[in-house]
């Protein structure tokens, strides 16, 4: 990179360990690694990376006799997720840190400060210096989703500051929701990632339309993964999946241009990694045309509010 305004951006297009929240987190490590030997600053990985994504319940009926493998994963999907008020995240936030790079990952998390039995599908931003940017929930869980994970809120619907813009973002179909794609384009985001699980190319011109919408460049990461990445002890694997050769999901993961061009990708039905060099510069040139939070929004007709506070459990007044 010869161009001191071009910033090394990539997404990962790798299967976690299912369910291994120590196997995977030490393979998140190793791409940040590998990754900032190549230069990069910027790294995205997919929806509910960690510990990984509850396919299963897209395929498990929720009554009758499969009622009891799901029980029994989603136990251990609780058991290994993340606890981002502890230390769950630790060796990331390190490696983070380590590199000067800023990692953007989903996590399956469990809220340690209350009941400790909810899962939220989060989105984490880990700045350079290793510290938590932003946390947010997944605003609405899609269909069978809702079996697994809670209802996010507002509080981390924000688009933070990086050494090289302003970065936001949304979770698989929450990026069909107009006013939450609104919301951020009102914070003058530069750089949107989409961690997800969606695919097909409706899937990536939602990422096109996104970029000229918003006039920012967009990263989808998608989430590849085949039945023959699921370890062989995985419980009840062949009456869950059994096409060994079945893919769980295809990926599509893409990078695009302001304007709806792509740079990169889609990547499908394989893993690997996409790299770019980006202008973070250009998001804001390009909404000399189309500013749709400013002269092409028209204040003066349309509003929106967004209630940023948390979502908090119901206690006495004398506690």
């Amino acid at each position: 990179m010869s161009d001191p305004a071009l910033v090394r951006v990539a997404i990962v297009q790798q299967p976690p360990v299912l369910l291994n929240r120590a196997a995977t987190m030490a393979a998140a490590v190793g791409h940040v690694r590998t990754l900032a030997a190549d230069g990069v600053r910027l790294v995205v990985l997919p929806e509910a990376y960690l510990p990984g994504y509850p396919d299963w319940v897209w395929r498990l009926r929720p009554e009758g006799p499969e009622r009891r493998i799901a029980d029994e994963l989603h136990a251990r999907l609780l058991a290994e997720a993340i606890d981002l008020d502890g230390h769950d995240l630790d060796p990331l936030r390190e490696a983070a840190a380590a590199a000067g790079m800023t990692v953007v990952v989903g996590v399956d998390e469990r809220d340690g400060r209350y009941s400790r039995s909810t899962l939220y599908c989060t989105m984490v931003t880990i700045g350079p210096d290793g510290a938590i940017l932003n946390r947010h929930r997944k605003l609405v869980p899609t269909n069978p989703e809702r079996m697994v994970w809670g209802q996010g809120d507002g509080v981390g619907l924000d688009v933070v500051e990086t050494p090289f813009g302003r970065l936001g973002g949304l979770i698989c179909w929450e990026n069909y929701m107009p006013l939450a794609r609104f919301s951020l384009y009102a914070q003058g985001v530069d750089i949107w990632v989409a961690p997800n699980w969606d695919d097909g190319d409706t899937w990536v011109s939602t990422m096109r339309h996104i970029a000229a919408e918003g006039r920012c460049w967009v990263l989808g990461a998608g989430y590849a993964h085949n039945v023959r990445e699921i370890p062989a002890d995985f419980p009840h694997r062949a009456e869950i999946w059994p096409d060994p050769d079945a893919w769980l999901n295809p990926g599509d993961s893409v990078i695009v241009a302001p304007g709806g061009a792509i740079v990169a990708g889609p990547l499908r039905r394989e893993y690997g990694v996409l790299v770019a060099d980006i202008d973070p510069t250009l998001s804001a040139a390009a909404r000399r045309t189309l500013d749709v939070a400013g002269h092409y929004g028209r204040p003066d007709v349309f509003r929106l509010t967004v209630d940023r506070s948390p979502r908090l459990p119901v206690l006495d007044a004398g506690e």
